[in-house]
């Protein structure tokens, strides 16, 4: 299969309507989840400004384990109760941090990172793990990102059903 990414245009909205058809088209016909997450996390993160990480950390029923990403090397493992990941996993909810270093127990895998957006993979009620991005400008994730990175963590999710 060949795939082209295509230049995003128009507003936000716009950029992140083309980026969800372009990781559908990418996860088409396949289900396996670390094909899925290196593809997804190339896409993310040549296609977005401003990462300095995309990728994925898995749940192996006790803490996160680092998955395919893009970015310099990252922490292997972070326990539920550390760092935005964590609170992600253990909340199941999207955390969105507009400064990091302020962010109580946060881990600091890469010093140049100052924001972080990360989505909690949650299918039928169990958690799968963590789709995390961070970049090394401050509050670089509003709610269009966070909007348009959790219709790419739901596209992901559907792709291994």
């Amino acid at each position: 299969m060949s795939f082209t990414a295509i230049p995003l245009t128009g507003d936000k909205p716009a950029q992140y309507a083309q980026l969800l058809d372009q990781a559908r088209a990418l996860l088409h016909g396949e289900r396996d989840r670390i094909a899925n997450a290196a593809n997804l996390s190339a896409l993310v993160y040549h296609a977005l400004p401003a990462l300095n990480w995309a990728g994925f950390y898995f749940h192996d029923g006790t803490e996160l384990v680092v998955g395919p990403f893009q970015g310099l090397p990252a922490c292997v493992r972070i326990p539920l109760d550390k760092g935005v990941c964590g609170a992600a996993a253990r909340t199941r909810s999207t955390q969105r941090v507009a400064d990091v270093h302020a962010f109580p127990g946060h881990i600091a895998c890469d010093s140049a990172s100052r924001s972080e957006l990360v989505v909690p993979l949650v299918r039928d009620g169990e958690l799968l793990g963590v789709f995390d991005l961070d970049s090394p400008d401050p509050d670089r994730f509003d709610a269009d990102d966070q909007d348009g990175l959790e219709a790419i963590a739901a596209a992901f999710i559907e792709s291994l059903a």
